[in-house]
């Protein structure tokens, strides 16, 4: 996925970009990049941050930086930000997204003239992409508008122009952006714990398909919000950090909210609840209050060396980093019974190996509830998991082990407590090894998040589909 920041301000706006990009991290583990315009100069740094973290890559060219605007991002997949000359002006671009059709519109922009210089991975650099749509419009404006009509996928940006940013929220809202305000200064992220710290109060969520201009003192909109919107369950569910709001919701609390629903209608004994962190503590505290059985810490992941788990290119990396991350409690876990609450199963290696070491280490049972549905269909818009193939997913795996096609009868499977859905989480279960295993339902996920079920994405749960 990806996250990033932009900032105007009166004076040199560095030091808060610097910080306010780091504050992205979390949403990605590829590439980072910076860029600021000072008297018409554009200045920028992009790294790869596969093996280290971002301050560490970027401290040390802070020196080289002057401006009173610019952008940053973390990328789980290009090389950003790209600088642009074209004939509506010089500007450097951000994004977070996916382009579903990329392919296709090279060929298209190649016929017509276009050329493409940044490449990665085999394919263009989508960033690249977005920019060159852009530069067809007769302005900005227009430009962002044919990335709308045009992109199959998402697509949410920053632009920094001279003396400005531009911020276009994704077509139907898939991706946020959050617009916080001080004195002297205004900036715009994907994330808003990029802001307490920074001495930013919200002041406005961008909404779908809207444009607007930001400077130090001023916020215009150039484009109005559409009212269709499907913003991704998964920010509350996985991404999001937990002091995050999107649509004004916190994430915590959502997951806190999931959990209690969960937890009241739980008749399992057990002798305490316990998180697979991070991702899973907001939703076993509720999960723990709702069940009224004590929360205790179970597994310890070791924070200081380890990064996410999610994102690492081979199989065989993402097994040996979860292995490596997440530690478990032999004193706590030894002849107990527990609940441990996660916020997802993709494939279900890693959940395997944790749960084979909970046993090794004396517990009596370990039970599993997952705080959303299970995960039927890969992600199409926003490139949430690495599955490059839906077999990827465990549960299309058992589908294909009892319909003999994985693609068969999802729309039974997708549907909570149906004949098809039972056999296919018990076959799970037994795959996993695991005494009992249970996923919260779109509804309870829907209801904590707090938004209606049109203007939320569940289509990695049920294969609903907004295009």
């Amino acid at each position: 996925m990806g996250g990033f920041f932009g900032i105007a301000k009166h004076n040199e706006c560095i030091n808060e970009l610097f910080y306010g990009v780091d504050y992205n991290s979390h949403m990605g583990t590829k590439r980072a990049g910076i860029a600021t315009c000072n008297n018409g100069v554009f200045t920028r740094s992009i790294h790869n941050i596969e093996n280290s973290y971002f301050r560490s890559k970027f401290e040390g060219d802070l020196k080289d930086f002057a401006g009173k605007v610019g952008i940053g991002v973390i990328s789980d997949t290009d090389a950003q930000p790209i600088i642009v000359n074209c004939h509506l002006g010089k500007f450097a671009i951000v994004t977070v997204g996916r382009i579903n059709n990329i392919s296709a519109l090279e060929k298209e922009l190649l016929a017509k003239g276009h050329h493409f210089c940044e490449h990665s991975y085999d394919i263009i650099n989508p960033t690249e992409m977005i920019a060159a749509l852009i530069s067809e419009g007769s302005d900005y404006v227009s430009g962002i508008e044919n990335v709308y009509k045009r992109v199959k996928g998402s697509c949410s940006m920053l632009l920094l122009t001279e003396d400005s940013i531009i911020a276009a929220r994704d077509r139907l809202g898939r991706t946020p952006i959050i617009i916080g305000k001080k004195d002297g200064a205004h900036a715009a992220t994907s994330e808003t714990c990029a802001f307490p710290n920074l001495g930013f109060e919200v002041c406005y969520n961008v909404g779908p398909a809207e444009i607007v201009e930001i400077k130090a003192d001023s916020i215009k909109q150039l484009k109005a919000p559409e009212e269709e919107m499907q913003i991704c369950a998964f920010l509350w569910t996985y991404y999001g950090y937990p002091v995050c709001e999107y649509e004004n919701r916190n994430v915590d609390l959502m997951r806190y909210d999931s959990g209690l629903e969960m937890g009241k209608n739980d008749d399992t004994e057990v002798d305490f609840v316990s998180a697979v962190p991070d991702s899973g503590i907001g939703m076993a505290l509720g999960y723990a209050e709702g069940k009224n059985v004590p929360y205790k810490r179970g597994i310890v992941k070791y924070t200081p060396t380890w990064p996410r788990s999610f994102t690492p290119s081979t199989q065989e990396r993402r097994e040996l980093v979860a292995k490596m991350k997440l530690i478990p409690n032999r004193a706590l876990l030894y002849d107990k019974r527990v609940i441990f609450c996660d916020d997802s199963i993709v494939r279900g290696t890693q959940l395997r190996d944790n749960v084979k070491d909970l046993f090794e280490c004396g517990a009596k049972e370990v039970h599993i509830r997952i705080s959303c549905p299970p995960l039927i269909y890969p992600c199409k818009y926003i490139n949430f998991t690495a599955s490059k193939s839906e077999m990827e997913l465990i549960t299309r795996r058992v589908i294909q082990e009892l319909e003999g096609d994985a693609g068969k009868d999802l729309e039974e499977y997708a549907t909570t407590d149906s004949p098809k859905y039972n056999a296919m989480v018990e076959r799970i279960r037994q795959q996993l090894g695991l005494t009992s295993l249970r996923f919260n339902s779109i509804e309870t996920v829907v209801k904590a998040i707090g938004l209606p079920k049109c203007k939320i994405c569940t289509h990695c749960f049920d294969g609903s589909s907004f295009d």
